[in-house]
């Protein structure tokens, strides 16, 4: 049994690797992933599995500071994931992956699941941190989604902080690059192919928020874009059902619209956002070959992680004092 696959396990024994809490209703929640498709606790060095779990911590501690001060969860997602973009470790902002050109093209995404606002960008080069331009693209704008160039002219006009090329290149990603490209099958599976950060948020006041961001697959071409920056996609939030962050294959997150479906199961079949999430990521998802998982926040604080990989960095927390992380499939919050 040691040798089969996450994904055939939690298949075969109708299990799934999740969280599902009733928080207390005075309580604000936030809960985090950096990223799926984890490594085994054999591949994974201690010292570089601890600064995983600080970098997942950090980002808890800043998003509940802006929760625990009467913050909105919309501000409270965008906080959280500023420090994810922020850290090199996570694929999204500073630690970005590089595309087949030996570019950094980032997309994020970020949604009021209270009025439906949402604002998204794309392939975006420059901009420290996307999720805060897309934060922008929402509220001073009358657009959902910019792109490239366009969405890096409406940065400078708002004042959103740009950095030079350099900013965004770490050794570690130019590596991942380098295996990349000396790979002979370009289309097969890669440790390296998924990695996003996003966050999931209910505030004092009952309202929903979910945010994430992204830069996208190692080794991408022609100005690809997945689902991080497509709501209804990678992200959703709508109150009182649910708010949903994914990470993983895009393409297959998009065309299953796996977001909005969770959400919308919620709303029209009545299910617990638990019970929806296992059902499109452990049987839809599945079904069509996706590889990937979700954070998934109800409007009555009800949380759930789940995924069809080995693991995926994720962290709650819905109390002072209350925050946890966990890494591993056999991990839990």
């Amino acid at each position: 049994m040691r040798n089969l696959s996450a994904k055939l396990l939690a298949i075969l024994l109708g299990l799934a690797p999740q969280i599902q809490v009733q928080a207390d209703a005075s309580e604000p929640v936030l809960l985090i992933h950096g990223g799926a498709g984890t490594l085994s606790r054999d591949e994974m060095t201690l010292e570089r599995e601890t600064e995983f779990r600080r970098g997942l911590m950090r980002a808890l501690q800043k998003g509940y500071r802006v929760l625990d001060g009467g913050g909105t969860a919309v501000d409270a997602v965008s906080a959280a994931i500023v420090s994810m973009e922020d850290d090199p470790l996570f694929n999204a902002g500073r630690g970005a992956v590089f595309t087949g050109g030996g570019r950094n093209e980032m997309d994020a995404a970020i949604m009021d699941g209270e009025t439906r606002a949402a604002g998204a960008v794309a392939g975006v080069r420059l901009v420290k941190n996307p999720i805060l331009l897309a934060m922008a693209v929402m509220q001073d704008s009358p657009h959902v989604l910019l792109t490239g160039n366009g969405a890096e002219e409406f940065a400078l006009a708002r004042g959103i902080e740009l950095r030079p090329p350099e900013y965004f290149r770490t050794e570690a990603r130019w590596k991942q690059l380098m295996r990349r490209l000396e790979s002979t099958a370009e289309r097969a599976p890669t440790p390296d192919r998924v990695g996003t950060v996003g966050a999931v948020a209910l505030d004092r006041h009952g309202r929903l928020a979910a945010g994430t961001s992204t830069g996208g697959m190692t080794g991408k071409r022609w100005g690809r874009v997945g689902d991080s920056p497509i709501i209804g996609a990678g992200t959703y939030a709508a109150n009182p059902e649910c708010a949903v962050s994914a990470t993983g294959h895009g393409e297959y997150f998009i065309r299953a619209v796996v977001a909005y479906d969770i959400c919308a199961r919620v709303r029209y079949q009545g299910l617990e956002p638990e019970q929806a999430a296992r059902q499109v990521i452990l049987d839809d998802l599945v079904k069509m070959g996706g590889d990937g998982g979700v954070i998934v926040l109800g409007g009555d604080g009800e949380f759930s992680t789940i995924f069809n990989t080995n693991g995926m960095y994720r962290g709650v927390i819905d109390g002072p004092n209350r925050a946890r992380v966990a890494i591993y499939l056999d991990e839990t919050l």
